[in-house]
């Protein structure tokens, strides 16, 4: 049971270019990693107007609280006249977010913007 409490757990990276704080996730989204994300992701959006893209890229897994969080996000984001965008490729979470209705709530690309990419520090994978 200790094995998947600790691959459960997301890691993330997060850099700030030109102003937008772009946060890379990889791992599983879940009931366990919720709280450790939620706190994260509460500092983050915690200023005015933030500016804020969420990488899912590699992610491997997310469940309803993991959505839950996300919405938890966009909510602080737009509450604070801010912009929220998820990067995601996943054919999986795309039909989760048509599923749940959740599709125009988010701003999804299925790459980093091209100006954030560029400026990116590269660092080793998930």
């Amino acid at each position: 049971m200790h094995e998947n409490l600790a691959r459960s757990s997301p890691s993330h990276l997060a850099h700030v270019v030109a102003g937008t704080t772009v946060v890379e996730l990889c791992g599983e989204i879940d009931l366990l990693a919720a709280p450790a994300l939620t706190a994260r992701l509460d500092v983050l959006t915690a200023g005015i107007r933030p500016d804020l893209v969420l990488d899912l890229r590699a992610v491997s897994f997310i469940d309803c609280t993991g959505l839950g969080v996300l919405c938890r996000t966009r909510n602080r984001v737009l509450n604070r006249q801010g912009r929220l965008r998820l990067v995601s490729q996943n054919p999986c979470f795309l039909s989760i977010l048509r599923i749940t209705g959740l599709t125009d709530a988010f701003e999804v690309d299925p790459d980093l913007p091209t100006t954030l990419a560029a400026n990116m520090i590269t660092v080793p994978a998930c």
